[in-house]
């Protein structure tokens, strides 16, 4: 069985909440895990997830978003799953977070543009997660930029690298980057006081983490 776990994003700017980054869990042996295999889960198990989801969150949020790699991103079955998904969640808004977990087929920039088109047309928006990490360096992703509605930075991935002195420049240079395509830049992993603090300092006002919140079951 699977369900979503919801975790808050924030605008702390005035202290209100955006959206939920909808996070599916397996349920093995009484327990909540990770999948194995994202890829394996059914679309349309997910789409029916996301459905029910957002359709009893409506009335409480703007947005709801959920992580895709590339292949799924452009991938025709899994697209029409999507956007009947968002017909039926409509207003909540839905955003595609795609990641940068490489894949076995090669997808090129090309691919990705005429999909955000596509998924343009039925309000549905592209959001690029874990930038600068893995192949989602700036190089990478400068192609692809003026197409998205949002970009995230994952401050856990430079923790587990052994990267986090480098947060700090990253998060100018991509604060920058926001500005300039005049995109949404979520700043995620935030899990203590001087992480939100170094935020702030910042003037990062969009943020997700445990400190705000840790990701919790939504029952249906």
């Amino acid at each position: 069985m699977y369900r979503y776990f919801l975790q808050p994003q924030l605008d702390v700017s005035n202290n209100s909440l955006i959206g939920y980054e909808l996070l599916i869990r397996q349920q093995v042996d009484d327990k909540w895990v990770l999948p194995k295999d994202f890829e394996s889960i059914p679309i349309d198990i997910q789409a029916d997830l996301m459905k029910r989801t957002a359709q009893k969150l409506r009335l409480k949020i703007g947005s709801v978003s959920f992580n895709v790699n590339q292949h799924q991103f452009i991938d025709c079955t899994i697209a029409k799953a999507i956007v009947a998904a968002q017909q039926q969640i409509y207003p909540v808004n839905l955003v595609l977070e795609v990641t940068e977990e490489e894949t076995d087929k090669a997808v090129t920039n090309e691919q990705l543009i005429e999909q955000v088109h596509f998924f343009d047309d039925h309000g549905i928006q592209l959001s690029l997660d874990d930038i600068s990490t893995g192949v989602n360096s700036y190089d990478h992703l400068k192609p692809v930029l003026p197409y998205a509605s949002e970009i995230k930075f994952a401050m856990q991935n430079f923790r587990a690298e052994g990267r986090a002195d480098e947060i700090p420049e990253h998060l100018k240079f991509w604060k920058k980057i926001a500005q300039e395509y005049k995109l949404r830049l979520i700043l995620e992993g935030v899990e203590n006081a001087e992480e939100d603090e170094m935020a702030n300092d910042l003037e990062l006002d969009l943020r997700q983490g445990w400190y705000y919140g840790k990701p919790h079951l939504f029952k249906l």
